[in-house]
């Protein structure tokens, strides 16, 4: 099990953490005081975020709760849309490109044609326009992707991912570790999903986890552990299907991430071939002319019968428009899609839809 001792821990810049945490809770107090605005709305909005910068797994976690709503509710996906090339407020159309949308709602619109995906900077801004669609096109339930820390909406509902790897308890404030604000934050949260769990975890394990959590009576505790699906290609109308029984353990497989922890998705690849070339971005990264140049000296050097580039389902989201990509590439470039799965029970399901069903009958009740 994870503990602080085997998390990379930057203790020389613990004064400036403190600094920095000395910022956060004086302006969460200032929210908590009345003293800074917090809007609500008249329809569920479920916040799902974390405390920690980097990959917890938010895109798969909404995708999640997508498939499990989206038969009967309007689902919208609000988002900031990281790295787009845009800015405001836009709404996802079958034009949107990952350049302005950003790469995570991109992948969702293409994913989920039928849901709305937006993506504004200013959460308030965004849902009110959303809620200013005709009665047709009007979300019932805004998803919104990483906002906890966007304390001017009031959501209905807040989700906090934590992953196995670095529990927020074992972290420390930025600059020295991952968190964005003190672990004490947790307490906002109606919902902890841990993340990224090993699917060999013992019961004592989970019970481990939510005894250092130290949780409210009200806040309910899940797990969850990645999953992959069958392989896709990224260039669909170019490239022939792939089962993963096709890849041989002599195939040479160029793999290719820019995701913030890529190493579950390294590890999956490793189940696939024995020659595994693994080439890591940073999280959200733009490939330009100079990465591609990069990419292609080390898919050259590899043996020409069954090589090909296997990459990560949102950076494919990236590379899809990408000019720079060569066209010889498009025959032989795939991704993983990923999904997440309840190490324990299913409550989880239960209890967003009880959210639902309690906050419209309340607010009919008003």
């Amino acid at each position: 099990m994870p503990t602080e001792n085997n998390i990379k821990i930057h203790t020389l810049l613990s004064p400036v953490s403190f600094l920095y945490g000395l910022g956060v809770r004086f302006r969460n107090q200032l929210f908590d005081w009345g003293a800074f605005p917090k809007e609500s709305y008249p329809i569920p909005v479920i916040c799902i975020g974390n405390l920690a910068v980097g990959g917890t797994g938010k895109t798969p976690h909404t995708e999640y709760i997508i498939r499990l709503l989206k038969g009967n509710h309007r689902i919208a996906v609000l988002s900031r849309g990281y790295k787009r090339k845009t800015s405001g407020f836009i709404l996802a159309d079958k034009q949107s490109t990952s350049s302005d949308i950003g790469d995570e709602p991109y992948q969702m619109k293409r994913k989920f044609p039928d849901i709305l995906v937006a993506v504004d900077a200013n959460r308030r801004r965004g849902i009110r326009n959303l809620l200013a669609l005709s009665e047709e096109q009007r979300p019932e339930v805004i998803l919104l992707d990483d906002a906890y820390q966007h304390r001017y909406v009031s959501p209905s509902l807040s989700i906090v991912l934590t992953d196995y790897h670095r529990l927020f308890y074992n972290d420390k404030l930025l600059p020295a570790g991952l968190l964005r604000e003190p672990a004490s934050g947790i307490r906002r949260a109606d919902m902890v999903i841990v993340t990224k769990c090993e699917e060999d975890m013992k019961p004592i394990e989970y019970r481990i986890i939510e005894e250092n959590m130290k949780l409210l009576a009200h806040q309910s505790i899940h797990f969850t552990h990645i999953a992959y699906g069958e392989i896709e290609p990224v260039f669909a109308s170019q490239a022939k299907p792939l089962m993963r029984q096709e890849i041989r353990k002599e195939d040479e497989l160029l793999v290719l991430s820019g995701i913030a922890s890529p190493g579950s998705f390294i590890k999956e690849a490793k189940k696939l071939s024995d020659k595994v070339t693994p080439l890591v971005f940073p999280d959200h990264h733009d490939f330009g002319k100079a990465d591609i140049k990069r990419i292609k000296s080390t898919f050259d050097q590899m043996k020409p019968s069954g090589k090909r580039i296997l990459t990560t389902e949102k950076d494919a989201a990236r590379l899809l428009d990408n000019p720079h990509i060569p066209e010889e590439w498009k025959t032989c470039m795939y991704y993983l899609p990923i999904t997440i799965e309840f190490c324990l029970e299913k409550s989880f399901d239960d209890e967003i839809k009880k959210h639902i069903t309690t906050f419209h009958r309340n607010n009919i009740l008003r």
